[in-house]
């Protein structure tokens, strides 16, 4: 559960610090604190962004890490499909994306590929972020 709340909210400041890098996940960190969120939550909000140069200890940590450009990566290949929707997207296909450089130009795959420290190959973690992400599919508005 911790998990799956540290991914939600760890953009909690997004709007708030307006794309500046230099406090978004500080305040993110400090908002989830507020909220009676664990330390360890707190600390892997804080250190997904590399901004901050705040080393990743623990597997939340560097999960987050890894997750946050997948998510983007697996959004933009819904949303070029007709129906828009996660539910038709299959794996092999966010793993085709993967390999195409400027698709989602955004989303780092140094960053992706970074899941190998959590024990997953690349295309374990990307299934695994795909099957997360159509569970709350109604959630995501996709």
């Amino acid at each position: 559960e911790e998990w799956g709340l540290t991914g939600l909210l760890h953009d909690i400041d997004a709007e708030l610090t307006g794309g500046d890098m230099s406090t978004h996940s500080k305040l993110g960190a400090d908002l989830v604190r507020e909220l009676g969120a664990s330390e360890v939550m707190a600390h892997a909000i804080l250190c997904h962004n590399e901004a901050h140069g705040i080393p990743r200890e623990t597997k939340l940590d560097k999960a987050l890490f890894c997750a946050d450009p997948l998510t983007g990566l697996i959004t933009a290949a819904a949303l070029i499909r007709p129906d828009k929707k996660l539910a038709s997207l299959e794996a092999k296909s966010v793993k085709k994306r993967f390999k195409e450089e400027r698709f989602a130009a955004g989303a780092n795959r140094q960053q992706i590929s970074q899941c190998s420290e959590i024990g997953l190959e690349r295309d374990e973690f990307i299934e695994l972020g795909l099957e997360a992400m159509q569970a709350v599919a109604a959630d995501l508005g996709l």
